[in-house]
């Protein structure tokens, strides 16, 4: 597998298929990694390699995976976002579309709000967010699920350090998607499509909130994953909708 390299921080990468790029980001909250794409819902890197440029990666110090860098103790959400514009730029990939799970879709949050004139479109999907009647579900889960593996392989980082870190994650804006205010999403004209989930960390009510606030949002049915029938055609309004938003100039050209 491909590794891009910025200063201290080392990001593994895979590419299937070909076409207008698509970064796909893979759930697991802090474990976001490639090796999860056999267990995603939708595996994007099957099922769309016959459509674009699949690009997808593990994140920064995600246990499983081998993409690896400091842990931020400030701006968290901007880092993950250097981390997926730098990977696009070391491509040269100036445009591009997006697919975020689970906490993919505070990644996109971030990557709309930072790069608007780069990312054509983006889709939703079982996106993380704030859940006011349990306000620590990710903080909890982040200690249950990753920190005990980090730290077991990063004994360096201090606890002071993690504790900053999982404060600018879920603490310094602590509603809706964590990592960009409504008002954001409320002027993002960006074409966005929702795919709702409800479990303790996906609540449905994040994923009609951001298709609500934004001016050119969609939303699918939900629920979605059964019957096999309405996945299948779920699936497709996904590729539908992608498809949609290549740059026409890119799209005559293939």
């Amino acid at each position: 597998m491909p590794f891009y390299q910025r200063g201290d921080v080392r990001i593994r990468y895979e590419e299937t298929g070909s076409g207008f790029p698509l970064l796909v980001v893979p759930g697991g909250g802090l474990n976001s990694r490639m090796s999860n794409w056999p267990n995603a819902v939708i595996n994007a890197m099957a099922e769309f390699k016959n459509d674009f440029r699949c690009i997808t990666m593990d994140q920064r110090n995600a246990n499983g995976g081998e993409s690896s860098g400091p842990v931020p103790v400030d701006n968290a959400w901007d880092a993950f976002a250097d981390d997926q514009l730098g990977l696009m730029d070391h491509l040269g990939i100036r445009e591009f579309l997006f697919m975020g799970y689970c906490i993919g879709g505070c990644f996109a949050g971030k990557l709309l709000q930072r790069a608007p004139q780069r990312v054509v479109a983006a889709v939703f999907c079982q996106t993380v967010g704030h859940r006011p009647e349990d306000p620590d579900v990710m903080d909890r889960h982040s200690r249950q699920n990753w920190l005990g593996d980090f730290c077991a392989r990063r004994p360096e980082v201090s606890t002071e350090t993690i504790e900053k870190y999982f404060h600018s994650l879920y603490r310094v804006q602590p509603d809706f998607l964590y990592s960009v205010p409504r008002d954001f999403i409320a002027g993002c004209r960006t074409p966005i499509l929702v795919l709702p989930d409800d479990t303790a960390s996906h609540p449905l009510q994040t994923s009609i909130d951001v298709a609500s606030l934004a001016p050119n949002a969609e939303i699918t049915v939900f629920p979605w994953r059964e019957p096999p029938e309405l996945k299948a055609r779920t699936i497709e309004r996904v590729r539908t909708f992608l498809r949609s938003h290549v740059p026409m100039s890119r799209a005559a050209a293939q």
